[in-house]
């Protein structure tokens, strides 16, 4: 399958000299890359593409999918909304079941011109965001959420809970714009038959409610499904409007085991240096630890596990073998994952620089303030990151 994937030469290392580690990385090329990759599936499946940006949380990165051809954004904290909604991004759609506190931020969002989208998945979600629109004169945006795989959150395509929100929405005045779902159960799987027929499942599944509430007299006309492998892996996608992913902006080592990229697809990366051996023991310590890498240990549930990340040199070539093995609060164990190396020490001598792929790149970027993007030339422009709720 990775034979399929146009390979980008990795920036040169030249420009990382003033940087400080433990540093986070963005290799551009890689990163429009598979900006490029998405847009041109959504394009081909004839949908609208609103990535959803809670693996960046970062403006640049964010204008850049836009600027590849998306329809608006998914975010899910208010706190991305008012982020980007400040940067001039007025489509958004908060793909988190609206709590009933949050309604006042909201309604706040949606007078000052955000075309904010709220999502809900049960009947009294739904009455708690009813009565507040009706008691504020708001015709609130919404969607609900179906679940098509038992992943997580949302109400199964056949129940009756689908109409019965529905009614609760039109009733108060509420604006229904459709049905979305999430196949998140997508990373458990490895295959290209597998992910295809989640696709198809996730598709179908969406598509059948928003046919019975049509049914019933409600327009429904957004039909949004997603997850990078469903998206990547999907032959058709009839009856659905928008496709919404992620991760697929930077890819990390999960998606590299489900097999929808390569490890040299991977823009996200953490630039660490080597601080110490243990001879003995084939370790090389590094100062990337778990609050560099964090604590997402998804590899360890796949085929084959990363440990806290996938060792590469300063350029970004991956040094087949070597992960970090373990992790403090700010040590990185590194070694050959196979056997002990005996010249670890001269393999990778003190003040040596390496980058390390990540297991998950929302949770890894989510360590740092700040991005060092890397154009063509390897010189890192920063690019802030933000945090919190």
């Amino acid at each position: 399958m990775h034979s399929q994937h146009t390979r980008v030469t990795p920036p040169e290392a030249s420009g990382l000299a003033t940087l400080d580690t433990p540093a986070a990385l963005i290799s551009v090329p890689r990163m429009q890359h598979n900006i490029a990759r998405m847009q041109a599936q959504a394009d081909a499946l004839g949908v609208g593409l609103r990535p959803h940006v809670k693996t960046s949380k970062c403006t640049p990165v964010t204008q850049a999918q836009l600027a590849a051809g998306a329809r608006g954004i998914t975010v899910s904290t208010l706190k991305e909304a008012e982020h980007f909604f400040a940067a001039g991004i007025t489509d958004i759609l908060y793909a988190v079941c609206i709590a009933p506190h949050r309604l006042p931020q909201a309604l706040t969002l949606r007078r000052r011109g955000c075309q904010l989208k709220l999502i809900t998945d049960s009947v009294e979600g739904a009455q708690a965001l009813a009565d507040y629109g009706r008691q504020q004169g708001e015709a609130f945006d919404v969607l609900i959420e179906i679940d098509t795989d038992g992943h997580r959150s949302g109400i199964k395509p056949d129940s009756p809970a689908v109409l019965a929100v529905a009614e609760i929405l039109r009733q108060a005045g509420m604006s229904l714009l459709g049905v979305l779902t999430h196949a998140g159960s997508s990373y458990e799987l490895n295959t290209p038959e597998a992910l295809t027929a989640l696709a198809e499942q996730e598709r179908a599944g969406c598509v059948l409610a928003a046919e019975r509430l049509r049914s019933q007299g409600f327009a429904c006309p957004v039909v949004s499904v997603g997850s990078t492998p469903t998206a990547l892996a999907a032959g058709h996608l009839h009856g659905v409007t928008e496709l919404r992913a992620g991760v697929y902006v930077f890819f990390d080592l999960v998606m590299h085991n489900i097999g929808v990229c390569a490890q040299e697809d991977i823009a996200l990366s953490v630039l660490t240096t080597v601080i110490g051996h243990q001879r003995d023991k084939g370790w090389a310590i590094v100062d990337a630890g778990w609050m560099a890498m964090s604590r997402d240990r998804g590899t360890a549930r796949q085929q084959q596990d990363f440990g806290y990340g996938q060792a590469c040199d300063e350029a970004g070539r991956p040094l087949p073998g070597y992960v970090l093995i373990g992790a403090n609060q700010e040590h990185g164990i590194l070694a050959c994952a196979a056997e002990p190396d005996p010249d670890i020490e001269t393999r990778f001598p003190i003040g040596t620089r390496l980058r390390i792929l990540p297991n998950h790149a929302c949770a890894t970027g989510a360590q740092f303030p700040v991005y060092h993007a890397l154009a063509e030339d390897g010189q890192p422009q920063p690019w802030s990151r933000f945090h919190g709720w």
